[in-house]
């Protein structure tokens, strides 16, 4: 743990301006980034006696080992560029928002040509538009089933789709009327995109127009006596009705607003919010949150960056309602009025129907706390034990933070790859995964696992210590000006200076895990000498038996089957074999295409892939006729006969020979 005072800034040197900083730890990684109205004034308050800080905030600045920063004509500049870093370098110490469980998403595919309605989970994607989220999937079908009633738009795959088309028969939706049939030409693309818009129109709360133009269709076929088609339309405006039902009005007014409710207690916060459009609540949605300061108006104004920020954020209502106003409320408020185009009321509910909403919100975050406890308490204590037998079993001088482990996959020494993951706290960090190709340039022309491992670590750790020595004793000059103030802060290194990312190998782990034996360890342990690095611990987690293997040691630790320790150097281990196998059976799978295309003459990769693209596999192609390979971009008549002559003698059977005389043999 590193001393504050040997990497304070003298306080003259830091600006009073509005800005952004960032504190790094020793290896230049940034581990909490931050925003102030005044820089000098925030950044003493962290350079004070330690007993007074926060347990997290002290250990924060007992990691770090430099603090640089960045002034901003404004607040507003302020939160976007504190926002942008966190995203960019995900530190450690920040706020982490944690969904309390996986949210579905009744999602509407309109960057697609036939748009498709499904329900979706995880990151949101462009061009999609997505409304809720529900409690539960079932709650959507349900909800979609009514709704096809009226708007019968597509909702198969596009395996589904494209098959209907081929044999020119719908589905069995498009036979009962809950879908128009766009893969056989029912509908065209633009009457279709058109039933779409009205569906999206109608979740987003403007129903009160259906409603009235059923029922006007409805007094107008009963009129003209078409008793059948009324009947019909009735039925319509009855889903629409029950579809509507599910959710309440909790807003007389048809309000549009997010309303937040907060419950927390020493280390966690809980957030819960409230989706209301038009009056009625469309969504519900959760999050927990490790508090780094006990500031609560800290707390709401980084949930709100990371619910509307970036473009898979929510879509900001005219009003916010927060039970907390973040300590600079005015600033946050233009920044959300600018990401709505409009102005947005930020603001705190004293009394009515908003501040009853807010409470039964407030609730909910308040049983989600609770659950959350319930469920984590025995993941965190079993995370922290793990760490801490690996370090007891394995006598390193610190607990593991940082682990990275390797594989190495191949076929009989053909088309070699190797794994390296990465877990930090106990958790996979996927963002910092790496694929290699072996390329057979280590010890034993990298055929086996032994000498892969050796070139894979040799290479990563190469890396490493390439990049540390570009940034070695290069500091900022003192006058620098205000714009690029980074007092104290080094040059290269983990970020960089092109992208302004953190690089790919800039960061050494605590431990090394290996898949194998004594051999792959010796091998691992023989390529991180070699380059000097001593201060990294090597171990290899053997299949069989589950032996932890030591370099150098002739019998291999064993830890007990019941060790956390051990369970966790089995996730790690079992990662990066999938990780591994994966990339392997994927650069397999295009050789094996690849192989039979390559030889054609005039067939260059851009057509290749093209045809692939066309045809889905090389099958296809090989059954495709020389006018359906006309049709792919590039090709013409000419190549298309080349294609499907080469192929095709490909596919011939070898002719029968006699052994003995070495005359072919006839077919019959």
């Amino acid at each position: 743990m590193a001393d504050p005072s040997t990497y304070r800034p003298a306080p003259g040197t830091i600006p009073v301006d509005a800005g952004v900083y960032r504190f790094r730890d020793k290896d230049g990684r940034v581990i909490y980034v931050g925003k102030a109205k005044s820089l000098r004034a925030r950044l003493a308050s962290y350079f004070q006696d330690i007993s007074a800080l926060h347990p997290r905030t002290a250990t924060m600045v007992t990691t770090g080992a430099s603090v640089e920063w960045t002034t901003v004509a404004n607040e507003v500049e302020a939160l976007q560029l504190e926002y942008s870093w966190i995203k960019e370098f995900d530190p450690r110490f920040n706020v982490k928002y944690r969904d309390d469980k996986s949210y579905p998403y009744l999602a509407v595919t309109m960057g697609e040509q036939f748009p498709r309605a499904q329900v979706m989970r995880g990151a949101k994607r462009k061009g999609t538009r997505y409304f809720g989220p529900y409690a539960h999937a079932w709650a959507i079908r349900e909800t979609l089933d009514l709704l096809l009633r009226v708007f019968p738009m597509r909702t198969c795959s596009s395996g589904v789709f494209k098959r209907a088309g081929q044999v020119g028969r719908p589905c069995l939706l498009g036979y009962i009327d809950k879908c128009s049939a766009p893969c056989v030409g029912r509908v065209d693309a633009e009457e279709h995109r058109a039933i779409a818009l009205e569906f999206c129109d109608f979740m987003a709360g403007d129903t009160g127009k259906f409603v009235k133009r059923l029922e006007r269709q409805m007094r107008a076929a009963a009129a003209e006596l078409e008793f059948e088609q009324a009947a019909r339309l009735r039925d319509d405006i009855g889903a629409l009705q029950k579809a509507l039902e599910r959710s309440a009005v909790v807003l007389p007014d048809g309000t549009d607003a997010d309303v937040f409710g907060l419950a927390d207690d020493e280390l966690e916060a809980a957030v819960q919010v409230f989706h209301v459009r038009g009056g009625r609540v469309r969504g519900q949605r959760g999050w927990v949150a490790e508090k780094l300061q006990a500031d609560l108006p800290d707390v709401i104004e980084h949930l709100l960056q990371q619910v509307y920020g970036g473009e898979a954020g929510e879509v900001v209502p005219r009003e916010v309602l927060v039970p907390i106003l973040p300590e600079d409320h005015a600033a946050v408020e233009a920044w959300l009025g600018e990401l709505r185009g409009s102005r947005v009321s930020l603001r705190v509910p004293s009394r009515g129907d908003k501040h009853t909403l807010m409470e039964t919100v407030r609730r909910n975050a308040e049983q989600s706390l609770a659950r959350h406890k319930v469920a984590r308490a025995g993941d965190l204590t079993a995370r922290s034990q793990a760490l801490q037998d690996l370090q007891d079993h394995l006598q390193l001088g610190e607990a593991p933070l940082r682990i990275e482990c390797y594989d190495v996959s191949h076929v009989q020494g053909t088309q070699v790859v190797a794994s390296m993951v990465v877990f930090e706290d106990g958790l996979a960090r996927k963002a910092e995964y790496r694929r290699f190709i072996v390329r057979g340039d280590g010890q034993g022309g990298g055929l086996d696992d032994t000498a892969a491992m050796h070139e894979v670590l040799t290479r990563r750790f190469q890396r490493y210590l390439d990049q540390r020595a570009e940034a070695s004793d290069v500091e900022i000059a003192d006058d620098a000006s205000d714009d690029d103030d980074l007092a104290g802060a080094r040059v290269g290194g983990p970020i960089d200076e092109r992208t302004g990312r953190p690089r790919r190998f800039a960061y050494p782990p605590n431990l090394v895990v290996v898949d194998g034996g004594l051999p792959q360890v010796n091998a691992a342990y023989a390529a991180l000498s070699a380059l000097g690095i001593d201060d990294v611990a090597v171990v290899g987690l053997a299949k069989r038996l589950e032996e932890v293997w030591v370099p150098r040691e002739e019998f291999p630790v064993i830890l007990p089957r019941t060790s956390d320790g051990l369970y966790l150097l089995q996730r790690v281990r079992d990662e990066a074999h999938r990780f591994a196998i994966t990339f392997h059976r994927q650069r397999r799978s295009k050789a094996m295409t690849a192989s039979q295309l390559d030889g054609i003459p005039g067939l260059g990769e851009a057509k290749r892939k093209a045809l692939l693209r066309q045809f889905g596999s090389l099958r296809r192609v090989r059954a495709a006729s020389v006018e359906e390979l006309q049709e792919v971009s590039g090709i013409g008549p000419t190549l298309a006969a080349t294609i499907a002559a080469e192929l095709s003698a490909q596919a011939a059977p070898e002719p029968a020979v006699n052994v003995m005389t070495g005359e072919v043999l006839s077919d019959s």
